[in-house]
């Protein structure tokens, strides 16, 4: 101990040390910088801590398991500049004495279960600060302070740089005494409870860099004076409810390279002058209600690499200059009106990835210059009024039907399950056809009639009690299949061929004598319902054409046995996956699965000429296919709303747990009710815990156990297999699923009229899946 006493800096750092921090190190009066993190320390610190620490000038025990509260007494080591105490365990409130440390610069307290040591609603700990003359940077971020920005968060020193509590609970306005810290770099308050305005006062903070206020509450309407943040390079107001226009002196903020303003409601054109922000590398209008033309000044975002302009009211054409952003690498336009071609200079964007225009009016055919985008890796024109051949080189080898679904006259390669192009020698031989047609089909006519009433006669006469196909055969794209053909594929019903038991029947595998596999669903005839259902499922799936729906190839039915003939899918039902010790999912299955679902569910409720309303939505009816592609199935007691209809109602109730308050008491269905149980699903996927788990009686339900633990304790609720927490993308994917929670709390909110509906869900899943898949790819 006699060489440790002359001590002045003490850095175990990344030594995997473990236990309580040894009582000797708090001995060393002249130590002036101890270093102890990224450990695996834990306890808590002593009370007396500084006692004989007066020396001390850097604190640094980030990342270790360090518990309890912070001690009043820290404000005895007054040499103090440097306090890094996060991630870690820290319970209780933030002392206030912190504010007696005259020399502080930086605090870091981020990641800890620490609370404002205030009994009112105002942070207190921001006026204690104003005392360190010299903070440069406060980190208070994900702690639950669940408490409103004081007024005295202006006293804070002119030196301040950066203040991060995003992700604490903050409450209440942001203060208008913000505008008084005039050297402030970066401001980071999302992921909260932000109410109000963006102040005007922010046109003081000239020097700010950084300003991150998404996923909040905040209404109002964008000033001029967010102009005058000269400096600005980062800019994100998503997930708020701003509205209004963009300012267009916007488009002088030359330094801006980073701007969402996706899902909020802001209204009217886009300002020309923001298409001159040539080093612009970002920008995500996604989800607002922008309206007018995309204009051809758009080619002067040279730099841009991410476009996300869909789920608006842009009309027009797409303006050929699209093709002068030669860094793009994801362009989504989708949802809008536009219409026109595509303009074939889009092929010239070599570095393009990710390419949507689905869901507009876009017309003429899919340029074949697009085979030379050759990183382009997804595509989607679904949903558009395209013509003529789809490219079959290039990118297009791996693009499925998908990709061009719902269009009028496409044609292309038999794997798209589109009608093969005709050629031009086919046509002609097809005109010879017809003049022959002409010339001999008069002499045949009176054959074909006589021959073909003697048929109908005959087989009237010899009609047959054998089970026949009937209500699906427009959706027959295999040989008819018999009774005793199913009887054998499935071995006779036997239990081992048995996938499930349904409501109102089973479902077998069954395996044709060609080798085919395929699922047959057996209805309970016994069961008054069941020929209802069965009515129900043939009349609903008869049109359906989704690739997120279980395929029907066809069905079987007489007086006394019903069945549908159905897509088999060998990775079983979403239950099995979630519920199952065998199975596990990672994020971005999980991810991929729930906006599958979304899909569907998005075509059922907007995409189909009548609403249509699955009434039972939940794990088990969510089937995956080999490639792990998610299909909704099971529409025994769907609804198709008529034209003039928004709601109707039922008799029959669907699970428990799953279905929405107005479908349970009163029997009142809608689009509504399909968004609530997918909320469900989705915290259910994401915390592995059924809504009707024991866990939950009157008093305590899914929905408010994540609602009471999303913003402070939100991987207290996650499924254990989704914390990867020595993994390099953890922080990301947490972000990410607390992104989906505030999803599925939208979608299973109390009022109908309240909920989100599953086009804004769907994108905004799509925004979450893109956000992660870009942090996979950063360096």
């Amino acid at each position: 101990m006699g060489k440790l006493s002359k001590l002045e800096s003490l850095d175990l750092e990344l030594n995997r040390l473990g236990g309580p921090i040894p009582a000797w190190i708090f001995n060393i009066s002249t130590i002036q910088f101890l270093s102890l993190s990224a450990n695996s320390f834990f306890g808590s610190l002593p009370p007396n801590m500084c006692h004989v620490l007066k020396n001390l000038q850097g604190l640094y025990l980030a990342g270790n398991y360090l518990s309890g509260n912070i001690p009043m007494s820290i404000s005895n080591c007054s040499r103090l500049t440097i306090i890094t105490l996060l991630s870690n365990e820290f319970t209780g409130s933030i002392p206030d004495s912190l504010g007696n440390l005259r020399q502080l610069n930086v605090l870091q307290l981020s990641d800890n279960k620490l609370t404002s040591e205030s009994s009112s609603q105002e942070l207190s700990l921001f006026s204690s600060l104003a005392n360190c003359m010299l903070l440069r940077h406060i980190s208070l971020e994900r702690n639950p302070l669940n408490g409103v920005l004081p007024n005295s968060l202006g006293n804070l020193s002119s030196s301040i740089e950066i203040i991060y509590a995003f992700g604490s609970g903050i409450m209440g306005s942001i203060p208008g005494s913000i505008g008084n810290l005039s050297n402030l770099i970066a401001l980071r308050l999302d992921n909260n409870q932000l109410t109000g305005s963006i102040p005007t006062s922010v046109k003081g903070l000239g020097k700010l860099q950084g300003l991150y206020l998404h996923n909040n509450i905040i209404t109002g309407t964008l000033s001029t004076d967010l102009c005058n943040l000269r400096m600005l390079n980062d800019f994100n107001i998503s997930q708020n409810q701003v509205s209004g226009s963009i300012p267009g002196c916007l488009g002088n903020i030359t330094s801006i390279r980073y701007i969402d303003l996706s899902f909020n409601k802001i209204t009217s054109s886009v300002p020309i002058s923001l298409w001159n922000l040539k080093d612009l590398l970002e920008l995500r209008l996604t989800s607002n209600f922008f309206n007018g033309s995309l204009a051809p000044e758009i080619g002067k975002l040279k730099a841009v690499t991410w476009l996300d302009m869909s789920l608006n009211h842009f009309s027009g054409n797409i303006p050929s200059t699209i093709g002068d952003l030669q860094r793009l690498i994801q362009l989504s336009l989708a949802n809008n009106n536009l219409e026109g071609s595509i303009p074939s200079t889009i092929a010239d964007i070599q570095s393009l990835e990710y390419l949507d225009l689905s869901h507009n009016n876009v017309s003429g055919s899919i340029p074949k210059l697009m085979e030379n985008l050759t990183y382009l890796t997804y595509l989607n024109v679904s949903s558009n009024d395209l013509r003529g051949e789809i490219p079959s080189e290039g990118p297009f080898t791996k693009f499925t039907y998908d990709s061009f679904a719902f269009n009028r006259a496409l044609c292309g390669a038999p794997r798209f399950h589109l009608p093969p192009c005709q050629t031009i020698s086919r046509r002609k031989s097809r005109t010879r056809k017809t003049v022959l047609i002409a010339i001999i089909l008069p002499g045949m006519l009176s054959v074909v009639i006589v021959a073909g009433l003697g048929t109908v006669f005959h087989r009237y006469k010899k009609k047959s009690k054998i089970p026949s196909q009937t209500g699906l055969s427009s959706l027959i794209e295999q040989p008819r299949i018999s009774y005793y053909e199913l009887l054998q594929a499935t071995n006779g019903y036997s239990q081992e061929n048995l996938l499930g038991v349904g409501s109102f029947g089973s479902v077998y595998k069954g395996i044709l004598n060609d080798g085919k596999i395929l699922a047959v669903k057996v209805f309970n005839l016994q069961l008054e319902r069941a020929f209802r259902s069965f009515d129900a499922e043939c009349n609903i799936l008869r049109n359906l054409r989704h690739r997120n729906l279980t395929k029907v190839i066809t069905s079987c039915s007489n007086p006394d046995f019903k069945s549908l003939v159905l897509e088999f899918m060998p990775n079983g039902s979403l239950e099995k996956w979630l519920h199952s010790e065998n199975c596990s999912l990672d994020v971005m299955q999980r991810l991929n699965i729930m906006i599958d679902v979304a899909c569907a569910l998005q075509y059922l409720h907007h995409g189909y000429t009548t609403p249509v309303i699955h009434c039972d939505l939940k794990p088990s009816n969510v089937l995956l296919d080999q490639d792990m592609v998610a299909h909704v199935s099971d529409f025994g007691i769907a609804k198709m709303l008529s034209e003039e209809e928004t709601i109707t109602h039922t008799n029959t109730l669907a699970t428990l747990g799953y279905i929405a308050p107005e479908y349970g008491s009163e029997g009142l269905v809608s689009t509504k009710c399909d968004v609530y149980s997918y909320g469900i699903m989705l915290m259910e996927m994401l915390t592995r815990k059924r809504p009707n788990d024991e866990m939950f009686d009157g008093n305590l339900s899914l929905r408010g156990w994540v609602c009471g633990s999303i913003a402070n304790a939100i991987m207290d609720i996650l499924d254990v297999n989704l914390i990867r927490s020595n993994e390099e993308y953890a922080t990301q994917e947490l972000e990410c699923l607390s992104s989906i929670m505030k999803v599925a709390l939208n979608c299973s909110k109390e009022s109908p009229n309240e909920r989100s509906n599953m086009e804004y869900a769907l994108a905004a899943l799509n925004h979450i899946k893109l956000h992660l898949l870009s942090c996979y790819r950063r360096p």
